[in-house]
């Protein structure tokens, strides 16, 4: 007599995947916990997390292998698209832009502005806007040494939010 289970063929495939997907936020976590792992890796790892990112799993076994996410990682690869040089020369001028260090908010938000209409106008906008990202996120996480650049975020929030409580 053989036992018969309620659970339907696609309850069991979404349990599966369930399993997977937090033995995978496990292993990502035990990564963001490694302190031997650089900086700018765990913070690529830590967004790839919070936006439930594809690529998650490969870039926590390139971290769990040792290798500088940041070094290694090629955006085109990653995205499987041809975006071509010159897009990823203007997006990478235009990120280190946008991160440099400085008081320059009429320049800034001029660089965030092209780099809004180089998305919207090409072929692939969701790639870019990908590649702008993790651009984004490995050159603020290159200037974030000691959690210095959480902790001014946190200040500037206050700031912006001091008059209007119901936001933040």
């Amino acid at each position: 007599m053989t036992a018969h289970s309620s659970a339907t063929p696609h309850a069991n495939r979404i349990s599966r995947i369930n399993t997977i997907m937090n033995a995978l936020k496990r292993r990502a976590q035990e990564v963001l916990n490694d302190k031997s792992i650089d900086p700018q890796s765990r913070a690529v790892i830590r967004y790839a997390m919070e936006i439930n990112d594809p690529w998650l799993a490969e870039l926590v076994r390139r971290a769990e292998t040792g290798e500088a996410i940041s070094d290694t990682l090629d955006i085109d690869e990653a995205l499987e698209t041809n975006i071509g040089d010159s897009y990823d020369e203007k997006i990478a001028a235009l990120t280190e832009i946008i991160c440099r260090v400085g008081n320059e908010p009429d320049i800034k938000s001029a660089a965030l502005f092209v780099l809004m209409a180089t998305i919207e106008n090409s072929a692939h906008p969701k790639a870019l806007a990908s590649a702008a990202k993790y651009g984004a996120f490995i050159r603020c996480a290159e200037m974030n040494p000691y959690n210095m650049v959480d902790a001014q975020v946190e200040m500037i929030e206050r700031e912006l939010f001091a008059d209007n409580s119901h936001l933040s």
